[in-house]
């Protein structure tokens, strides 16, 4: 039977997409399966972000890849999330480390920053020369960014920041951090550089789930910031829970690379896997499962597109976001899970990508927003009552 459809673009989407963002896409796509691909099951497994990639990330241009000017790519957003999407088909913690860098730590910067700020930080930031990680949640704030703990009181011409913050991408590799604190004034946003002294950066070891990346815990005794390095415009909660829109935004595409990746690899499994007498994909239950899993890909990457297109158009809403994050990472994990278990005995180990890819999951559907605070975020949409 000739194949009508592409199976792992069942609408076409991609026949939706310009010329500049099919490149953005196939440059990246390339770069995943020549240089990602063939290492990450083995950083997984041994704990480890593979920073010797950083350089050639930012030669591509991905690093603030939305930003006009600066030595940024200035792309749209449909490419932005194209790059999350094949950055995460190779693994989520590849993703997150670019999300950093560009959603919360260049884009503060470029949103809320001085022009000094700006030229000082962006260009070097998007040739990966300095990297950033982003303190917003704290150990015991979590879904309630605004009880956070951390404070900065002014002296002289200094703020002395004092608090911690936990489950921090990118901290211990950072070379800034962007801290939010409470002040006398509100919550405001700081350039915290790494070699102040009372601040420190330790790894969070022994985790089961985003291994090949770098998470950390930030501490902060009495570490004096110039007011030079305050982020002049980033004044209340609203400044950090933008930045979260942008992340957002990227995670409602890159799962959806993770879950292609585990369609692919059941997909071909069952294929070559002899059972009874015949391939897994002759059962009836097989094809089931793996067409419920283009069908939920599919919808996600129309979702996806639509809020890329939107958000271009400068009439996004963030709870589309959050709706578009809730479903689609949601869509991924039960992917990733669906996957593992056909793959037998064999889904359990690092040499197929599902097991890594679910257990990572299991870490992009609580960051940024769990699955509940998105849910009541679109109920209150729904409904015009707060339920938080």
């Amino acid at each position: 039977m000739s194949q009508l459809v592409d199976p792992e673009d069942f609408f076409s989407v991609r026949s939706q997409l310009s010329e500049e963002e099919l490149m953005v896409q196939d440059t990246v796509a390339r770069f995943v399966d020549e240089r990602v691909l063939p290492i990450i099951g083995e950083c997984f497994d041994e704990h480890r972000f593979p920073k010797e990639l950083i350089p050639e990330i930012a030669e591509l241009g991905l690093l603030g890849s939305s930003i006009e000017g600066y030595d940024c790519a200035g792309l749209n957003s449909v490419s932005y999330g194209l790059i999350c999407q094949e950055l995460e088909r190779g693994d989520s913690g590849l993703r997150s480390f670019v999300s950093v860098q560009s959603s919360l730590c260049m884009y503060p910067i470029h949103a809320f920053g001085s022009e000094e700020q700006k030229q000082r930080w962006l260009p070097a930031m998007a040739r990966g020369e300095v990297i950033g990680c982003f303190g917003l949640t704290e150990s015991h704030g979590g879904s309630d960014p605004a009880n956070m703990k951390t404070h900065a009181k002014r002296d002289g011409d200094d703020w002395v920041l004092n608090g911690s913050k936990m489950w921090i991408t990118n901290g211990s590799i950072a070379d800034i951090a962007i801290v939010w604190a409470q002040t006398d004034e509100g919550i405001r946003g700081f350039i915290v550089e790494k070699d102040m002294p009372g601040f420190s950066a330790p790894e969070i070891r022994r985790k089961m789930s985003l291994r090949a990346s770098v998470t950390s815990e930030l501490y902060f005794d009495n570490v004096r910031v110039p007011e030079a390095n305050r982020l002049p415009q980033a004044l209340g909660l609203k400044a950090p829970l933008s930045c979260l829109t942008q992340a957002r935004f990227g995670i409602s595409w890159g799962p959806i690379g993770a879950a292609i990746a585990c369609y692919r690899e059941a997909r071909d499994y069952c294929a070559e896997r002899v059972l009874f007498g015949r391939a897994l994909t002759h059962n009836q239950a097989v094809q089931l499962r793996l067409a419920d899993m283009a069908r939920r890909i599919t919808l996600a990457q129309l979702m996806a597109l639509q809020l890329g297109r939107m958000k271009d158009a400068g009439t996004l809403q963030h709870v589309q976001v959050n709706m578009a994050k809730w479903n689609n990472v949601r869509m991924a994990l039960d992917i990733a899970r669906d996957a593992r278990d056909l793959l037998g005995g064999a889904g359990i180990t690092v040499e197929h990508a599902p097991i890594r890819h679910a257990l990572n999951l299991e870490s992009v559907v609580t960051y940024e927003g769990t699955e509940t605070i998105h849910q009541l975020a679109v109920g209150r949409a729904i409904t015009g009552v707060s339920a938080f």
